[in-house]
């Protein structure tokens, strides 16, 4: 248990640059140094420009056939699909139609955030961060491009041809936005071995490399400017931020383990990505297409308090 409390403590150590980011932008915000409406020039840097970068360069330069255990990435997409399901039909059944507004609470309780909160964990308890790059790339590519085409949908508003028109047009819409387009070229470029010129990579990394800073500072300016009272924290946020902290890497662990039979390591990472929080980029999905912004706001940071209380008791999880 030891071992795993410091692991514990240690990574909460690699968190502090998280913190840094994140409050200068509440800082600097609340001082009215940097007014709070700046937040959304940051994260449209961050969604159109920083993290399409940061994609590309990472997945053309990995080895993805040494990557995929397709057993475990079978049992997280399982898992992953009745959360959405589940997390669809509770909103529906508290009376939320509209598309976008779904699509945000979907992504509020599956999706977790991988590039600035996993990569430090990982890295100080198992010694590497590799085991959670298949689930980047199903993240983006399957469980993005969902959310992506109901805001895309959302959006559209009443158009000839009917629904099913409106669809195509929103998939269409989605498979071109940066973050995708960015995912999909790594992916092809990686597997057809294109040799892509240094300088190119080197330009990429160097920009890919301010997309957690900027998106941290954008939430931080964003959320320094609304403020955030945990006191007023509604029914609803505290039922997304426990379906996301405790329900859902729960669910993977009886999905992955008893129906897809993944056991040992993999299971724990699984588990334990799981149980990460509600990712940034719902902030910035949320200012992108004007759907919660507010609302996104504040699940990204209480997940992320409730992920760090809880840390330690995954850790230790994971590791019986």
């Amino acid at each position: 248990m030891g071992e795993e409390n410091m692991g514990g403590a240690a990574a909460l150590e690699k968190l502090v640059p998280v913190l840094l980011a994140f409050g200068g932008g509440v800082f600097l915000a609340r001082r009215k140094i940097v007014p709070a409406e700046a937040s959304k020039v940051f994260s449209d840097y961050a969604f159109l420009f920083a993290v399409p970068c940061y994609l590309f360069g990472n997945i053309y330069a990995s080895d993805l056939a040494a990557l995929f255990n397709w057993r475990a990435i079978g049992g997280y997409a399982g898992s992953a699909a009745l959360a959405v399901a589940a997390v669809a039909v509770a909103a529906v059944v508290h009376g939320i139609r509209e598309p976008r507004v779904v699509a945000l609470r979907v992504m509020a309780g599956v999706q977790v955030n991988t590039a600035y909160f996993a990569v430090p964990v990982f890295i100080t308890v198992f010694g590497t961060a590799a085991p959670i790059f298949p689930i980047l790339l199903f993240q983006v590519c399957v469980l993005s491009l969902v959310v992506i085409a109901l805001m895309e949908l959302g959006r559209a508003g009443p158009a000839a041809g009917g629904p099913a028109r409106r669809l195509a047009r929103a998939v269409g819409a989605s498979l071109t936005t940066p973050v995708v387009l960015a995912c999909n070229a790594g992916i092809a470029l990686n597997l057809l071995s294109v040799k892509v010129p240094g300088v190119v990579l080197d330009g990429a990394a160097f920009v890919g490399d301010s997309a957690s800073p900027v998106a941290l500072f954008a939430l931080g300016l964003h959320l320094g400017g609304l403020g955030l009272h945990l006191r007023d924290t509604t029914r609803e946020e505290l039922a997304i931020v426990g379906f996301k902290c405790l329900a859902f890497p729960l669910l993977t662990w009886a999905v992955c383990g008893m129906l897809f039979g993944v056991r040992g390591e993999w299971l724990a990472y699984l588990v334990l990505i799981a149980a990460m929080p509600t990712p940034q980029n719902l902030f910035i999905f949320a200012q992108r297409y004007d759907v919660g912004v507010d609302l996104s706001a504040s699940l990204v940071i209480k997940s992320s308090l409730v992920s760090l209380l809880l840390l330690p008791l995954w850790l230790q999880t994971v590791a019986a």
